[in-house]
């Protein structure tokens, strides 16, 4: 990361800290535990029906990922697990006060929203809020849109920040989940016990991989990590 991006991601995380001070001077809680879910992105759009006089009220939650303010109204999209939903925000339906408060959400922020489906001109399946609920509020700024993370070592030493971004690194780790769990079930009915092995052990192995060694205080000895 460069000097000059350090500078501005510094400087993002003053106005989002700025803000979240300004929500607990306000008596707004902008951490939650949780919030209520009835439907992932993909379930919404599965319910929805051409008839919108009878559209399910829906409730989905996500994190914020694109975010496009037009006057009195806003569309949003936020990820979920299965991915991507837009929501549509109008002060009209939320509040006055509401809408004001929504209009300083950040990217990045995990919100709950609750409304009923409708088909934009473009054809998206689209929630209507009717009430939303900022769950969490997120004081690091994501990476830039277009670019989005290129910087390898970023990658492996923020495994978090590489699955908010990158959908293919989210598919991996949900196949990869899938692959395993699949091998245990397969090696369980059939018997097999899985062992833990030590992850430090007293010699060095893992052939020509250079080891990664540590000092063990209560045995005043060195312990090497585990190649495997």
């Amino acid at each position: 990361m460069t000097e000059q991006n350090k500078k501005e991601t510094h400087d993002l995380y003053a106005v989002r800290l700025n803000k979240l001070l300004t929500m607990r001077e306000e008596g707004c809680d902008p951490f939650h535990e949780n919030c209520e879910q009835t439907h992932t992105s993909d379930e919404a759009r599965a319910v929805y029906s051409e008839d919108e006089n009878n559209s399910p009220i829906v409730k989905v939650a996500g994190r914020m990922t694109v975010f496009r303010l037009m006057g009195k109204a806003a569309f949003v999209k936020i990820l979920d697990r299965d991915g991507l939903i837009q929501l549509y925000f109008k002060r009209d339906e939320v509040g006055e006060d509401h809408y004001k408060a929504f209009k300083r959400l950040d990217l990045g922020d995990i919100i709950g929203a609750e409304g009923p489906l409708f088909k934009t001109k473009t054809g998206e399946i689209t929630v209507r809020v009717q009430s939303y609920k900022l769950v969490s509020k997120a004081l690091r700024p994501l990476p830039e849109k277009w670019h989005g993370l290129t910087d390898n070592e970023q990658v492996y030493r923020q495994r978090y920040l590489d699955l908010i971004v990158n959908s293919e690194s989210r598919e991996i780790f949900v196949m990869r989940s899938k692959v395993i769990s699949c091998i245990r079930r397969f090696l369980d009915d059939r018997g097999f016990l899985e062992v833990e092995t030590p992850i430090l052990q007293a010699e060095t192995g893992g052939a020509a991989a250079r080891p990664f060694v540590t000092h063990f205080n209560a045995l005043d000895c060195d312990f090497y990590l585990r190649i495997a």
